[in-house]
């Protein structure tokens, strides 16, 4: 019997098929389509929670970490999935962004508790990333990126005519596979949170507000980003797939409200209590960046970068842009200061040959600066060593003429390696919420004046207090502020 093309490529998907598993989901009672056990998606979250620790870090305030942990078990025993192990973490970014590991492993950033204003709102973002967890989108997720590997593979054999143009196929289809799991599974988990709040005692309303405040930021930040010639920052989840006046969204909250106490107590005082001195912006362990200024108390040094370039603080490295994005440069703690800067340089870096090395203090501190070619780019590197601890700048550029045009900008930031400064260690201190009650004749014009946030604030100090775009205090009402 001849084979059609058809038949082996039905042949192969049902090959792929027995080798998948089916497990019951514990929201629908539907069997899914999955390839990882209860266990394994606990152990996975749990080594992926390791990860987590390691590039955000735990924001450290115990305080707060039991208030939001004390939320999201609440939430969580009423869910779906009770029996799991959960845990609910603050991560110290300024991020606005909150997500879910497999297993049970809940993260939610200082950055975004600044914007939201009561308890029930933070019930709505914990119990929006508790429905992923429940209804397993990440084993999903995971199991269509197997299957779709797996296909690609099994068809190659199966299926001749797949090694050729006709591969694309079974990536077409994965690819389809994988698309489903979008704006369904973020719905999904609007409609699962809405219920766990309702569930919990909270009025699930609070997700609308959420999604609303949400994209209010986002549009303030597609605003902002214009100014600085950058792309906007995009939240995950909560409303990136929801467009305004998302009616189907609204439906799904909806239906959790015949489960909804009357007159739910959204908290806003205990909220707003608790997030009284919370970090807004950079946090104090990572360093400062104040315009083109990076500033580190901890560390004890500051750095000037070029002008107008834009500067992105991370824990491990600080990276600053060229307004053409054709230049960069880099700066991060290299470990311990061993021999010399000249020779650590040429431990650490390497270059293509006829690179050039030059010893010279900067700014009265032990340093090397390398200049040459490393991948058909030039690079110059400086290797500065500080309280016995190694810093290196690494600078670079998309073509030798973008180089030329940045060389001057790039010395001076190299050479402006510096000790902190008394006058600068204020600068080097990180801005804090404070919460009071508004004062009758209060502005956020007036406000904006008073605060450290630039020319940015009034906009800034309007979202927080969910005033945004055009909105003022009203007398005795709670209001947040920068200080």
């Amino acid at each position: 019997m001849r084979f059609t093309f058809a038949s082996r490529l039905f042949a192969g998907l049902l090959c792929l098929g027995l080798l998948a598993n089916c497990a019951v989901n514990p929201v629908t009672g539907r069997q899914n389509f999955v390839m990882m056990s209860e266990s394994e998606e606990v152990r996975t979250g749990k080594k992926g929670a390791e990860e987590v620790r390691k590039e955000y870090g735990v924001y450290d305030n115990p305080a707060l970490q039991r208030y939001v942990n004390d939320v999201g078990q609440r939430l969580a025993q009423k869910s779906h999935r009770s029996n799991l192990e959960y845990h609910f973490t603050v991560v110290d970014s300024p991020e606005i962004n909150a997500f879910a590991l497999p297993g049970g492993y809940i993260y939610i950033t200082r950055g975004i508790m600044a914007y939201l204003n009561s308890e029930a709102e933070l019930a709505a973002v914990l119990g929006h990333e508790i429905g992923h967890v429940t209804a397993r989108h990440s084993v999903q997720q995971h199991s269509a990126s197997m299957a779709a590997s797996i296909g690609v593979a099994l068809g190659s054999i199966l299926v001749p005519e797949l090694r050729g143009g006709a591969q694309d196929l079974l990536n077409l289809l994965g690819n389809a596979l994988l698309s489903g799991y979008g704006r369904d599974h973020e719905l999904e988990a609007d409609r699962l949170g809405a219920e766990y709040l309702a569930r919990t005692g909270y009025d699930p309303q609070a997700m609308v507000k959420v999604v609303g405040v949400l994209k209010d930021q986002e549009l303030f930040d597609a605003e902002i980003a214009r100014g600085e010639g950058r792309e906007p920052r995009r939240y995950h989840g909560l409303f990136a797939t929801h467009p305004d006046n998302d009616t189907r969204f609204k439906e799904m909250v909806g239906e959790a409200d015949r489960l909804a106490q009357p007159k739910a107590d959204s908290r806003q005082a205990a909220y707003l209590a608790q997030i009284n001195g919370l970090v807004f912006g950079d946090s104090p362990s990572q360093g400062i960046i104040r315009d083109s200024r990076f500033l580190h108390d901890g560390l004890g040094f500051g750095l000037n970068f070029p002008p107008n370039w834009k500067v992105k603080n991370s824990p491990d490295r600080v990276i600053a842009l060229s307004p053409e994005n054709d230049g960069q440069i880099e700066l991060h703690l290299a470990g311990p200061a061993r021999g010399t800067p000249a020779d650590f340089l040429r431990r650490s870096i390497r270059l293509d040959a006829g690179n050039e090395l030059e010893t010279t203090p900067i700014n009265g501190l032990p340093a090397a600066i390398m200049s040459g070619v490393r991948q058909g780019k030039p690079v110059k590197v400086g290797a500065i060593f500080f309280r016995d601890q190694a810093f290196i700048l690494v600078a670079t550029a998309k073509t030798p003429a973008a180089y030329n045009r940045h060389r001057t900008a790039i010395s001076s930031a190299i050479d402006s390696f510096h000790a902190l400064q008394d006058s600068e260690r204020k600068l080097a201190k990180p801005t804090l919420i404070r919460t009071r009650t508004a004062k009758k004749g209060e502005t956020f014009a007036n406000l904006a004046r008073l605060s450290p946030l630039g020319k940015n604030a009034e906009g800034y100090l309007r979202l927080m207090n969910h005033a945004y775009p055009s909105g003022e205090p009203q007398a005795g009402q709670h209001l947040k502020t920068i200080e």
